[in-house]
């Protein structure tokens, strides 16, 4: 039988960032230094296939470091911690390897450094996300004031309205981001934003590329997990964008032909946490199913690369 034709956009760039690769080295590295089991506290990046590919080699994923024996190495995932989470760690004299993104840890010091300089805090953030809890984190309580709309910035009540700074997560929509900064001004004329956008380059790119092939698409698939927060705003930034139908699929085996029944053209990306093999998998069930021409849209190139802690460096 002959199969329909169909064009597959596929978004460049798309899948790991930088963060995410480090962070996965990182639990790799520690796996071959100090050998099974190596304990994580939190899923290392949001991935299922990721987390159970470590768990194999003899990772141990755990919620908090009381779940954690004090005789055998933790490892601190991608999203950041509060900081008293590695002074615990130190208290039990525990071997620990913090994996927090830099880009992450760059917002932690932002905070700190505002925070010295007797500003309080507002936080753009979703609430209950590990990296909003871990940079809320750095500051004693109170310190970090949270929003996560622009209907929040109405309803926020601050110490003092001439001495405030604000940060975000940084992997929020940029556009929904710029509408919530543009509030906060509106309302705290002397709030004080960051010396570079918190929002990752990673996060950033990703939504650029999707609005340059969603206005062309019948369709678009985002590969992430559904607790991945640049996944789902990828979703959210294909649909403002105008492709009607977006949606989150962990892998090929989630995808609804049914849905996609009579489309001639689909998109396809992926979140900072999903690898490239599960993009592959999907491009080939398109092909399995339908004659198909892939065509590689490129908005952006990437070569940013962050080291691996320095306990962790194989010596040359």
């Amino acid at each position: 039988m002959t199969k329909p034709a169909l064009t597959l956009y596929l978004a460049a760039p798309r899948g790991f960032c930088a963060g995410v690769d480090r962070a996965i080295k990182i639990v790799e590295l520690a796996l071959q230094k100090w050998g099974a089991p190596v304990y994580v506290r939190h899923e290392i990046v949001h991935n299922r296939f990721v987390v159970d590919g470590l768990r194999a080699k003899g990772a141990v994923f755990v919620e908090e470091l009381e779940d954690c024996p004090p005789d055998r190495p933790v490892i601190f995932s991608a999203h950041g911690v509060p900081k008293a989470v590695p002074a615990e760690a130190a208290r039990r004299e525990m071997v620990y390897v913090d994996a927090t993104c830099p880009l992450v840890s760059k917002v932690h010091i932002e905070a700190q450094r505002h925070h010295e300089a007797g500003l309080q805090m507002i936080m753009i953030g979703h609430a209950g996300h590990p990296e909003t809890i871990g940079t809320m984190g750095q500051l004693p309580e109170g310190e970090v004031l949270l929003v996560e709309t622009v209907a929040d910035v109405a309803q926020v009540q601050v110490r003092d309205p001439a001495r405030l700074a604000f940060v975000t997560q940084t992997t929020l929509s940029v556009d929904d981001t710029s509408e919530i900064v543009a509030a906060l001004q509106a309302r705290f004329p002397a709030i004080i934003g960051p010396h570079k956008e918190d929002i990752c380059y990673a996060t950033t790119n990703r939504q650029e590329a999707v609005k340059a092939i969603a206005p062309d698409c019948d369709a678009l698939l985002v590969v992430g997990a559904p607790n991945s927060s640049n996944s789902k705003r990828l979703v959210e930034v294909a649909r403002r964008a105008g492709c009607a139908y977006a949606q989150l699929v962990q892998r090929a085996t989630d995808i609804d032909w049914r849905a996609l029944e009579g489309i001639r053209s689909i998109g396809v990306t992926a979140g900072a946490s999903a690898p490239e093999v599960l993009i592959d998998e999907v491009v080939q069930a398109f092909r399995d199913r339908y004659d198909l021409t892939v065509d590689m849209v490129e908005t952006a190139r990437e070569d940013v690369e962050f080291k691996v802690p320095r306990v962790l460096r194989v010596p040359a």
